[in-house]
């Protein structure tokens, strides 16, 4: 602290005030303004000082930068004389004045990956500062000859915003994507942001990218194949990469054997890893695929999203030593399986999904794979069908008893106009015994409200349909139908033999008489 300042007589403390910030970035103009409020009006010169200087750095009450530079920040006092030297002030309180490169942040959400129809949003940040600025996205691509053009997206997408949505994604916004912010006047930008690369494929896409040998992680120094293979046609497919190093770029002899729709790195390095894919000369991908270059231990896991129900397997591998390492097993970065040489999940569901490794204790710890779980076809078709092999099931049981009903009751009618009540009457005292009993056992239940249509077609719904079809309505099924009176409705049938099937019908609906 300098002399001035360790004075203890009374006398006014000046204050500093930073507009438009303490914290402004590197171009920006930015004032400092040193005020000493004394009960006198007298008239006062103004001295400045920064840390680690050893003299005044000015005598004037406003210290403006413009543009302001990193060389400008650090912290900065002030302090003042009256003009006729009488009376010094205090020196103020040590103020920070923070200069920084503003930086772009892009980031995509809910993910880079997208199936065509599903929305993504392009989020667009400045380090350390969210106020004042107006936004721009740009589609980035690398000519031959290695250099960089950006073209914008549109121009809807400048605003106060930091946020960029496509609500539904096609094909062609597969892509890389930067971004940039301004604000002030002059206009200031910030650098262009960091990269990232958005791929859209079909539902279905045409083609798969195949990787020999077939897992997401791969050694150094070594060689792995890359093809696009159609069920149809395989040719006229490209194999394209994005890396951190490298960005976006085709298949090449920079990097890589091209072969017709195959590519072949020879000699793997770290610079290798990114995302791989097939893509056609229409814009048409393929589901993409994270590759890692690893020394040491890597994981070995399937390629492909696993389909639910299947068996996942992961074995822990090292580059120099066989056979497979007995390690620890994570996912999510918690421990689920210790000291194994593989870990096996069978009937694989939704839940399994996550970021899996595993650790050797001597040998080291895997990169984080991502294991995506899609669901099975077939359950989805069978759930699909599920409520209309219900809703025919229902539709068929109830008019095939409606057209046996009628049925029945044509027989009756029939019979009660060509027999008499006495032949009916001996007809039916043939019958067995334990037929009447039965006879009269679904005659009570109907009467006492405890047997209904409904239970029919429960009981017949919970069948197998095909041996429903197949064999059709059997007589003892439906035996009850064609039922025996009690002994105290007897008079009454054989003086109304034709009106008895009317009373069975309407009980048999569950009416009242």
């Amino acid at each position: 602290m300098l002399k001035y300042c360790r004075e203890n007589e009374e006398k006014p403390k000046p204050t500093v005030t930073i507009k438009p910030a303490q914290h402004v970035f590197r171009g920006e103009t930015v004032t400092l303004r040193c005020d000493i409020n004394a009960e006198r009006g007298t008239s006062w010169q103004y001295s400045w000082y920064k840390e680690d200087s050893t003299g005044v750095f000015s005598e004037l009450q406003e210290l403006t930068f413009s543009p302001v530079t990193e060389f400008d920040a650090g912290k900065y006092s002030c302090y003042g004389v009256e003009t006729d030297g009488s009376h010094r002030s205090h020196c103020s309180e040590e103020v920070t004045l923070t200069v920084s490169v503003p930086r772009a942040v892009l980031s995509v959400s809910p993910q880079t990956w997208l199936t065509e129809g599903d929305p993504v949003t392009l989020i667009c940040e400045v380090n350390g500062s969210s106020t004042g600025w107006t936004f721009s996205w740009f589609t980035e691509t690398v000519s031959s000859d290695y250099r960089y053009r950006y073209e914008l997206l549109s121009d809807s997408s400048r605003g106060a915003g930091g946020n960029y949505t496509v609500s539904s994604a096609a094909l062609k916004h597969t892509g890389v994507y930067v971004c940039r912010a301004e604000r002030g006047k002059p206009v200031y930008n910030t650098t262009i942001s960091n990269t990232q690369l958005i791929w859209v494929t079909g539902v279905s896409p045409p083609v798969s990218l195949i990787v020999s040998p077939s897992r997401t992680q791969h050694f150094t120094s070594v060689s792995f194949s890359l093809s696009c293979e159609d069920q149809s046609n395989s040719t006229g497919w490209t194999v394209r990469r994005y890396t951190d190093k490298w960005w976006l770029e085709d298949c090449s002899s920079v990097w890589g054997s091209p072969t017709g729709s195959a590519c072949t790195i020879r000699s793997t390095t770290p610079y290798d890893t990114g995302v791989y894919w097939c893509e056609s000369e229409s814009g048409d991908n393929s589901h993409p695929v994270n590759i890692t270059v690893h020394f040491g231990v890597i994981l070995e896991s399937p390629v492909h999203p696993v389909t639910e129900g299947e068996t996942l397997t992961l074995r822990c591998l090292h580059q120099y030593e066989s056979p497979n390492l007995r390690a620890d097993f994570y996912k999510d970065g918690s421990l689920i399986q210790s000291q194994t040489t593989e870990m096996i999940i069978s009937n694989v569901s939704k839940s399994n999904e996550g970021f899996y490794s595993c650790k050797h204790p001597e040998r080291g710890e895997t990169p984080k794979t991502w294991i995506s779980v899609t669901a099975s076809s077939r359950r989805s078709g069978s759930d699909d069908l599920n409520p209309v092999i219900a809703g025919v099931t229902a539709g068929l049981i109830f008019w095939i008893i409606v057209f046996l009903v009628l049925l029945w009751r044509y027989r009756s009618n029939k019979g009660g106009r060509s027999q008499s009540p006495s032949s009916v009457s001996q007809q039916q005292n043939s019958s067995q015994t334990s037929e009447q009993n039965q006879s009269e056992a679904g005659y009570k239940s109907l009467m006492s409200g405890t047997a209904h249509t409904y239970d029919s077609v429960d009981a017949t719904n919970n069948k197998d349909i095909s041996t429903d079809i197949v064999s059709g309505p059997t007589e003892v099924t439906y035996a009850e139908i064609e039922l025996k009176p009690t002994e105290k409705q007897k008079t009454k049938k054989e003086n109304k033999a034709a009106g008895s099937s009317d009373v069975t019908l309407r009980h048999y609906v569950g009416e009242k008489d």
